[in-house]
């Protein structure tokens, strides 16, 4: 393998990058951005990285969650603490069932490219080049709008920065409190259609009330008020990635200062690619998107590239089949990471083939369907006697109406209501949080049977 150098991926093929019509303007904004300080630091990275170890020793589950694509037009505080406040309500129901801590990893400070299935896409008629998030091009279907332009880099930095500020904020600064979380968790078990989450919620608030008044609260105030959250996004523009990358000191090892932890797409994955060989040179943890079309072969060949060392918490493969296929592509994965006796953290992103069109026209994903590849892949990583580690949601805190299912139940013709996603349909708060409490469920009833398993064997 040739040596890793921080401009490397440039001599690769890249793909799902964007033509920008003028070098010079480009070459600027990167010059710039170089000068920046990095929105994270390696301190941080290693202290993920250790984290997502205990993910894949079964001692942590992963939580990771937050938007499709981050939009310049919706950027506002009240958005990122909704979706923080529901991340917080997750992980504690999380927590109870799976008697673990939960890492909190957000799709946010970062999340601004997308890839596309198409270069261009066709309205009324008219062929404009396709939508590829906020970082490069605008929303609006005019050919103005759809020009590449690196100067959206520089406003990407400082939303990114302002985002992260507010996160650390908000995780240090009491509004965290695992009583004011639970509280406002028991508001979602209170309506009718919700009941069947009430008797966890109740045993919830029991064990509170029990840490009450044993002084646990008193005695362990801090660790009960504060959270450590952690930020992620695809690594998928790779000149703004390549100038927020700067040289720890402490390692003497490069990071990519635009986020703890960074992922490679299904689409960019190519063993050979410009994406794999920049991330493989970066300290961050790295995780990396296995879909229907990943073989066991690749998969190994990306391991050795991506993680050489073997090192525990830097790889984490992110599984997305779709409901109903799980059994047939997941186990040849599994078992081509155990004959390499390779060291990763398995986690389910449930949403990505899930998407459908539905009756009204509008792109969707069932809440059934993402449950259902949940749990096949909790059932497939029990017969195969692996961990899952985690789960991986395109998800807000707003009210909006993008996912059809759940207790308050969105239909087809629901979704015109409050379909404001760029890209990508999300589980609104309340499917978000309800999808947290089956989840934990499957956690309860995997560590019962990993308990049973135990005292047959003694």
């Amino acid at each position: 393998m040739s040596q890793w150098e921080l401009a490397s991926w440039r001599e690769k093929t890249a793909l799902q990058q964007p033509v920008y019509p003028n070098a010079e303007h480009l070459s600027r904004v990167e010059e710039t951005l170089g000068k920046m300080p990095p929105l994270v630091f390696a301190g941080e990275a290693r202290q993920l990285k250790k984290a997502l170890a205990q993910v894949a020793n079964g001692q942590s589950f992963l939580l990771q969650g937050g938007d499709c694509a981050e939009s310049f037009a919706e950027f506002h505080a009240n958005n990122i603490r909704d979706t923080f406040k529901v991340m917080l309500q997750m992980a504690m129901v999380l927590t109870y069932g799976a008697k673990v801590p939960v890492v909190k990893v957000g799709r946010m400070a970062g999340q601004f490219a997308k890839p596309r299935s198409a270069p261009t896409e066709t309205l009324d008629g008219v062929e404009l080049p396709s939508y590829r998030g906020d970082i490069i091009n605008d929303l609006g279907f005019t050919e103005a709008s759809r020009i590449p332009d690196p100067k959206r880099m520089l406003q990407a930095y400082t939303q990114a920065a302002a985002t992260l500020n507010l996160l650390r904020a908000f995780s240090t600064g009491g509004y965290a409190d695992v009583n004011q979380v639970h509280a406002w968790t028991l508001g979602f078990t209170e309506g009718e259609k919700a009941q069947s989450y009430r008797d966890m919620a109740n045993r919830i608030t029991d064990t509170l009330d029990f840490m009450k008044a044993a002084g646990v609260n008193n005695d362990a105030s801090h660790a009960l008020q504060t959270v450590e959250f952690y930020t992620s996004h695809e690594g998928l523009l790779l000149e703004y990635e390549e100038a927020l990358t700067r040289l720890d000191s402490t390692s003497g090892k490069w990071l990519a200062g635009s986020g703890h932890m960074l992922w490679i797409g299904d689409r960019t994955r190519q063993p050979d690619g410009a994406h794999v060989e920049f991330c493989r040179g970066v300290l961050n943890p790295i995780g990396m998107k296995c879909g229907p079309t990943t073989s066991a072969e690749d998969l190994k060949v990306l391991m050795q590239r991506l993680n050489p060392e073997n090192e525990e918490g830097r790889l984490t493969l992110i599984a997305r089949f779709g409901a109903g296929k799980v059994a047939e592509h997941l186990p040849r994965l599994v078992k081509a990471v155990e004959e390499e006796g390779a060291k990763v953290t398995w986690v389910c992103d449930p949403m990505h083939g899930n998407t459908i069109k539905s009756s009204t026209g509008y792109k969707t994903r069932p809440f059934e369907s993402v449950l259902r590849e949940v749990q096949d892949f909790f059932a497939v990583h029990s017969a195969e006697g692996t961990i899952p580690g985690g789960v991986h949601f395109e998800m807000t805190g707003q009210d909006v109406t993008e996912c059809t299912g759940g207790v308050r139940a969105v239909t087809d013709e629901n979704l015109s209501d409050r379909y404001h996603t760029a890209c990508d349909p999300r589980l609104n708060a309340s499917q978000s949080l309800e999808l947290a409490f089956l989840v934990a469920e499957e956690l309860s009833d995997l560590r019962n049977k990993r308990r049973s398993r135990s005292a047959e064997a003694s």
